[in-house]
């Protein structure tokens, strides 16, 4: 199928999103994803989320997305004491200050990309196929197709390329991304990919360290599983099991493996966390660490400064580019940036402008 009315470029939530409500709405989408698998930043494995990981209780799309889909969810896990490390040792805080009322997947985040998708009409999501170009022809009611061109990774070198016509389009990926990984023909406004380059990627800058346990011990110490620390590599650690304690799990954010000290990052997570959790601590099962700021098509090579998010949610999102291309990422969106409801927020006002730009679109 590659003449459709609207292709969407990334699987990750928001294009997921965008799919559902236009296939809704009667019209034909493709759904273009770089890599192998759906959901983006929506990341986990077994049931462990190694992306996004929670949702609060004043999002009203995730939670309504949550409940149409069915999806499993559970209360982020709060009772007991938190720890607190710096240079003078490690404190035992009577309560937990650090985590506050929030919901997890019980399966993973991944489960509500993957329950979206799989309403889907078959053959709708193409993966392995990031989009290298994007051709615009015929500005606002014209009616002369864009095309995309899209290069699967499988045979990439010396391979031939898709070409897939649509009327319009929906960019639900970092824009920063966007604006490095694709050629547009014409070029994008100079001010609007200014904006797009200097809009940091969310959580792009971090690590997500998990390491899983045969059961969540810390509990039994009438600990939490949160902590803040300023020696060693986690900076905020959370517990991260799934309803029940099982699988037992601890989390925590760091910095970009390249900040850390060198050699043995496994054994510097360890270490760490049986300073603050005890020996037990000392030997998970499973310990993942993955450093997003080396996610090729999450992350631009050359990311921009990660405290710029005053550029979220900026007014240019809103506007179609050259009067045919959409955004839907959870960095254009005007409110939840960074959150899975900002990349619901994004889809809805990109199918919204979609559905009201005229028939045919």
């Amino acid at each position: 199928m590659n003449r459709v009315d609207v292709a969407v470029v990334g699987a990750g939530i928001a294009g997921l999103r965008v799919a559902d409500r236009l296939v809704a709405a009667g019209r034909s989408i493709a759904v273009l994803e770089a890599r192998d698998r759906l959901g983006g930043r929506l990341l986990s494995h077994e049931g462990i989320d190694l992306g996004a990981s929670w949702f609060w209780p004043n999002e009203p799309r995730v939670r309504a997305l949550i409940e149409e889909l069915g999806v499993d969810t559970h209360p982020q896990f709060r009772s007991g004491d938190a720890v607190y490390e710096d240079p003078r040792g490690v404190r035992r805080l009577e309560g937990n200050p650090i985590d506050v009322e929030s919901g997890r997947f019980s399966g993973g985040a991944a489960s509500l990309a993957t329950a979206l998708a799989n309403r889907l009409p078959e053959g709708t999501v193409r993966t392995t196929s990031p989009v290298t170009s994007v051709r615009v022809r015929g500005t606002g009611s014209d009616t002369e197709p864009w095309s995309t061109a899209s290069t699967p990774a499988g045979i990439e070198l010396g391979g031939p390329s898709i070409e897939l016509h649509a009327d319009r389009a929906v960019l639900a990926l970092p824009p920063a991304l966007a604006v490095e990984r694709i050629h547009f023909d014409p070029p994008l406004p100079e001010d609007l990919a200014r904006l797009a380059a200097a809009t940091p990627v969310w959580m792009g800058a971090t690590t997500k360290v998990v390491a899983v346990y045969d059961r969540p011990f810390w509990r039994e110490a009438g600990l939490a599983g949160a902590g803040v620390s300023h020696r060693g590599p986690l900076r905020e650690i959370h517990d991260l099991s799934g309803p029940g304690g099982r699988a037992a799990a601890l989390f925590g954010f760091a910095a970009p493996l390249d900040q850390w000290a060198p050699g043995d990052p496994e054994g510097q997570v360890a270490r760490q966390l049986v300073t603050l959790f005890g020996r037990q601590a000392a030997s998970p099962e499973q310990l993942h660490i993955v450093d997003w700021s080396r996610e090729r098509w999450t992350v631009p090579s050359r990311p921009a400064s990660p405290d710029r998010f005053d550029l979220y949610g900026h007014p240019a999102w809103r506007s179609p580019t050259h009067g045919r291309l959409h955004w839907a990422s959870t960095e254009t969106s005007p409110a939840f940036g960074g959150h899975i409801e900002g990349a619901l927020l994004a889809a809805d006002l990109a199918v919204e402008a979609l559905l009201g730009s005229g028939p045919g679109t």
